[in-house]
């Protein structure tokens, strides 16, 4: 059993070196594993939460999806623990921006490295959905890219896990849950989802990418959702001239309000993407 170490430096066997950042419900901290001398990541939930059901209940999820992950592209989840009443997850560290600082600070990124990003996406995705889970949270907030141009998916708390026989026929029950710049429209209307709903937010994620661009606003929560629902996808092309129009178009399959208009997988992306030479680059 770990020995609780007492101060306010320690959660159980780890030491707090720095807050990284600070949510709503949650602290990040970059810690070290006392016995080990190893570095980690420990999301704390706040305390005005500890005694939140709906908030532990979050991080205990997002330990029973990412437990068993294990792959480059996916951060690595070691532990759920309470320690004196304190819930938190131990997490593998890794220093760096998530997508979206990252393209704050790049505004004309390099295409090489653009392109390998969003194959590296694809295939963090990949991996979760061949464990059965759809992400459902998929946006360029919760992909990190470090110095070194390594990509790893992030944050499983509402992932849901791919139903089967009848249960693909009905959809969720209670609040709809997601980003609603990046949500299916399937989603929205709170139906049974499967791995295409994440297809749709990553090319949102990769529209937004590319272009620097969100490809839906509204004037209001509701109306940005309808846009979802009803806008007609805009051309990536227009948005940007240099991306070839076989990458605007798979792009624009990706975000199709009917799902079976989609890739039906990751993989089936990952395939038609790999296939195009410079999809980032049109020729002159």
């Amino acid at each position: 059993m770990t020995k609780v170490a007492q101060g306010q430096n320690y959660v159980g066997a780890y030491r707090l070196l720095r807050m990284i950042r600070a949510g709503k419900a949650c602290q990040i901290w970059e810690a070290v594993r006392e016995l080990e001398n190893e570095r980690c990541v420990l999301k704390i939930l706040r305390k005005e939460f500890w005694n939140d059901r709906d908030e532990v209940g979050l991080l205990k999820h997002e330990y029973f999806v990412g437990k068993d992950l294990d792959h480059e592209h996916v951060i690595r989840i070691y532990e759920f623990d309470i320690v004196r009443g304190t819930p938190f997850l131990a997490l593998e560290s890794f220093e760096s921006l998530n997508l979206k600082q990252w393209l704050r600070e790049n505004p004309e990124p390099d295409r090489a490295l653009l392109a390998s990003l969003i194959e590296q996406s694809a295939l963090g995705l990949e991996h979760l959905h061949s464990h059965g889970w759809v992400h459902r949270d998929v946006k360029p907030d919760n992909l990190l890219v470090n110095s070194e141009g390594l990509v790893k998916l992030i944050d499983f708390a509402i992932a849901q896990k791919m139903r089967s026989g009848l249960g693909r026929l009905f959809g969720g029950k209670g609040k709809i849950q997601g980003t609603r710049s990046y949500m299916a429209p399937e989603q929205i209307r709170n139906e049974a989802i499967d791995f295409r709903a994440d297809v749709y937010s990553f090319g949102c994620t990769i529209f937004e990418l590319i272009s620097g661009k969100l490809p839906f606003t509204g004037i209001n929560a509701d109306d940005l959702l309808q846009r979802h629902l009803k806008s007609p996808v805009p051309s990536l092309m227009a948005l940007d001239h240099k991306v070839t129009e076989e990458m605007s178009n798979l792009v624009g399959r990706m975000m199709a309000k009917r799902r079976e208009e989609r890739p039906a997988s990751m993989t089936e992306f990952l395939a038609a993407f790999r296939a195009m030479r410079l999809p980032l680059e049109r020729r002159r």
